[in-house]
């Protein structure tokens, strides 16, 4: 079970997950993806990178993040008991800044001056300038129009720090744009280090990312163990790339009676260009250099795609969630924009935490499960970030009185 797990799923050989990731790339970028695919296992292998790193995440980030016990939440649902992962309470506010301070960290050995990374929601946005002023480097910020809107708050703090925002206004204006116009200005400038946000791309970015993420699950494990003697019997996250759902799944991997759950958003229903939902409705296709599930049009271009969550609006997903959902391992099902609305305003008025509109897809699919399960079932909930930069979103529509 063991051999073909590290085979399948959680621990790539050559950049592939089972048959999903590797590398298809412009050949002039090869060279560098390479480049930084062997600085990385160098670093991977080094005790003073590991213990600057983890330094970082405890005196810099904040961690480990709590585990919180959602009593008032779990009696208002019924069935199991529902235990939240605090990505929120990360420095930056989200769990981005755990793969940014490893990327930075990375880019800054290779003697990197500039990064450039994408961005929807913006919490990735916001850790990449927050790590590019931590270690004085230059740092560019593409973003699509619609999510420049959306997100504003998000833009104001990235320029606050220092970034410059790149307005990508081709497509939908959202971040499948987003990252087409970094990818453009990292195949043309190889000077600049891409630091790339979701466990999607070409190797060795998947891996990378997972690596820098997986901190979420170490602790959950531990912490799980010390709060309640045992593991939770369901692990849920929401879905858009996959970083922090990967990061969540991947210290549970090995263990069977453990259920790893994704939740993707299937926004205003599950028809075309009306929902983000790659691995429910969507073919094994390679996109941003990567080959997983993709949704197409007819013509077999990326499709347009929607979510009220900016983060989420992926026309594909990381290639370690493709490689979960063909072994079995993984389970993903979705969460509509009601749905995710719904969550969120409970969550706000029964335990006092607001919750990103991402994390809030997470927690209607958990609330689903736990209301399924027996009252002396556990289920753990990443909640990958705070709802502060969605609050002109949320009161746009009426959630709550403004």
């Amino acid at each position: 079970m063991t051999e073909r797990l590290q085979n399948q799923v959680g621990f790539p050989v050559k950049g592939m997950f089972g048959d999903f990731g590797g590398s298809y790339v412009p050949e002039n970028l090869t060279p560098v993806l390479e480049e930084i695919a062997a600085e990385y296992e160098k670093c991977r292998c080094s005790t003073v990178f590991r213990e600057e790193y983890l330094t970082l995440l405890k005196d810099y980030v904040g961690r480990p993040s709590a585990l919180t016990e959602c009593k008032n939440l779990t009696a208002k649902n019924g069935g199991a008991r529902i235990f939240l992962k605090r990505e929120d309470l990360n420095h930056t506010g989200a769990h981005k800044i755990n793969n940014c301070i490893g990327q930075a960290l990375l880019a800054k050995r290779m003697g990197k001056k500039k990064i450039i990374a994408e961005t929807g929601a913006g919490m990735h946005g916001v850790a990449s300038a927050t790590v590019a002023a931590l270690m004085g480097m230059e740092c560019d910020i593409y973003m699509g129009v619609v999510d420049i809107g959306r997100q504003a708050p998000n833009v104001l703090r990235m320029k606050a720090l220092g970034a410059r925002v790149v307005p990508v206004s081709e497509g939908q204006g959202t971040l499948k744009e987003a990252v087409d116009a970094a990818l453009e200005v990292f195949c043309k400038d190889l000077s600049v280090f891409y630091l790339l946000g979701s466990a999607v791309g070409p190797h060795p970015y998947p891996t990378i990312v997972q690596d820098f993420q997986k901190i979420i699950g170490e602790e959950a494990r531990v912490q799980m163990i010390e709060r309640t003697g045992s593991l939770p019997d369901a692990v849920v996250a929401c879905v858009g790339g996959g970083s922090n759902a990967i990061g969540a799944f991947t210290a549970f991997i090995e263990d069977p009676e453990v259920r790893l759950i994704g939740v993707e958003p299937s926004g205003r229903g599950l028809t075309y260009g009306d929902h983000a939902a790659s691995l429910t409705k969507g073919a094994p296709g390679v996109m941003h250099g990567f080959k997983s599930y993709v949704l197409t049009d007819e013509k077999g271009e990326p499709a347009q795609v929607y979510s009220i969550a900016a983060g989420l609006d992926y026309p594909s997903v990381g290639p370690a969630h493709a490689a979960l959902k063909e072994s079995g391992r993984g389970e993903y099902i979705c969460a509509s924009d009601k749905e995710a609305l719904n969550a969120f305003k409970l969550l706000c008025r029964t335990e006092g935490i607001i919750p990103a509109l991402e994390s809030s897809h997470a927690l209607a699919g958990a609330l689903r499960i736990a209301a399924e399960m027996e009252k002396d079932k556990k289920v753990l909930v990443n909640l990958s970030g705070r709802g502060d930069k969605d609050m002109e979103t949320i009161a746009a529509l009426g959630v709550i009185e403004v």
